[in-house]
């Protein structure tokens, strides 16, 4: 079949649905005919404005709220990056050839996120489809209780509403206490010695998204070392907050007493197999040897450490790379490797909330940390951990947690 050349503004303004697209400020950007048509306004009326300069909810109608649902939904999707399907909404709409007259609508509105290549969310598809004379007809075949009924349709989609609202206010309670357990089991920042660190956790937007990311920083025993660590917990909420818990705890008190960081991830390995929700946990851990200037690491399915050399050269530590923590039944040796160091270097690790973005490559990512560090690598580490964050994270936060660990060696 040969290849043809598609005009999609073409097929958008041609869309037989009510489609507008708005900015990140939830400024109109476009519309198509359909919306026109459908809203009564002209298009030099909407592109360039206000969503809700022009579309307010009734004043004089105290139990209106459709034009603050629909915000709420907007705001949800720039948060989280993902499609929001409303309810059926009561919205009136003033009439534009008699202003001060407002007319009942029934809206059922989608919104979805158009993302960039760096995963921020570019436009919002906001699709609406006016319901009113189906509303209105299914009552009407009740005969006079066609009011009655209409009020009936509303009212069910209004307590649907109002569960989804419980809903997430539940969810939004046990976000806060995962994040104060989270928060609680993680080790403050500190000096590792008179060696600079920075630590920093950030957790997922929206509320069912803490997840379970955590990280570690122990003095060892013999000679001048340390042991810095991250991992990554799958699931969300109060149990991947507790499974993290078990096992940073377990890393950490294996790393004080293990020949190496793969002999201590196995002892956790062995581990994670009884811990329930352990399930495909990913770890790396670090043992810097300040005295030999060599860092020896291994890691069970997580993302590569970075060595930022003081020339501005990044090397991905990927050398001893092996599958999660629970993977093997039996679990057998891990790999180990070890590199070296001049003073003044930076070790940094991370979780994959930090890099990872839908439909990118993660080589995309983890290019664009490199960069990042080579750019600021004059930096002391808390401030180029700020600086990494600010750059790296989408403006309205991440769907997924971020822990990132900064080391001046």
């Amino acid at each position: 079949m040969a290849e043809t050349s598609i005009d999609y503004a073409a097929v958008y303004r041609a869309l037989p649905g009510m489609v507008a697209l708005l900015t990140p400020e939830l400024v109109f950007a476009d519309v198509n005919e359909a919306y026109v048509h459908g809203t009564g306004r002209p298009r030099e009326e909407l592109v360039g404005r206000y969503l809700f300069d022009v579309f307010p909810d009734n004043p004089n109608d105290p139990d209106s709220t459709g034009a603050r649902n629909l915000q709420a939904s907007l705001l949800r999707v720039l948060a989280t990056g993902e499609r929001d399907t409303m309810a059926l909404q009561r919205y009136g709409v003033e009439n534009p050839e008699r202003p001060g007259e407002w007319e009942e609508r029934f809206w059922s509105p989608v919104n979805t996120p158009v993302l960039g290549p760096d995963g921020k969310t570019e436009l919002i598809v906001h699709r609406v489809e006016e319901v009113t004379e189906l509303v209105r007809a299914r009552g009407h075949e009740g005969g006079g209780q066609g009011r009655v009924l209409e009020a009936e349709l509303y009212s069910r989609a209004r307590e649907l509403q109002e569960l989804n609202n419980r809903l997430r206010q539940a969810h939004a309670r046990e976000r806060e206490v995962a994040l104060a357990l989270q928060e609680a089991m993680l080790p403050a920042r500190r000096q590792v010695g008179h060696h600079r660190a920075a630590v920093r956790y950030r957790p997922a937007v929206g509320a069912l998204n803490v997840c379970g990311d955590w990280y570690d920083l122990v003095d060892l025993v013999g000679g001048h070392r340390i042991g810095v660590s991250v991992g990554d917990v799958v699931g969300h909420g109060l149990e991947a907050a507790g499974v993290m818990g078990q096992l940073r705890s377990a890393l950490s008190a294996a790393s004080r007493v293990a020949d190496g960081p793969a002999e201590a991830l196995n002892v956790v390995g062995r581990y994670a197999h009884v811990v329930d929700g352990a399930e495909s946990a990913t770890a790396v851990t670090t043992f810097i040897d300040f005295d030999r200037h060599t860092i020896t690491y291994s890691s069970a399915g997580h993302l590569p450490p970075v060595l930022l050399h003081r020339d501005g050269r990044v090397e991905f530590l990927d050398r001893a790379t092996d599958p999660p923590l629970d993977a093997r039944p039996d679990p057998t040796p891990r790999p180990q490797a070890t590199t070296s160091f001049t003073p003044g270097a930076t070790l940094v690790l991370y979780t994959d909330g930090l890099i990872e973005r839908r439909r990118e490559d993660i080589d995309t990512g983890l290019l664009r940390l490199a960069e990042a560090l080579r750019r600021h690598r004059t930096q002391d580490p808390e401030t180029l951990a700020d600086i990494v964050l600010l750059e790296l994270l989408p403006p309205g936060g991440a769907t997924d947690d971020t822990a990132l660990v900064v080391v001046r060696l």
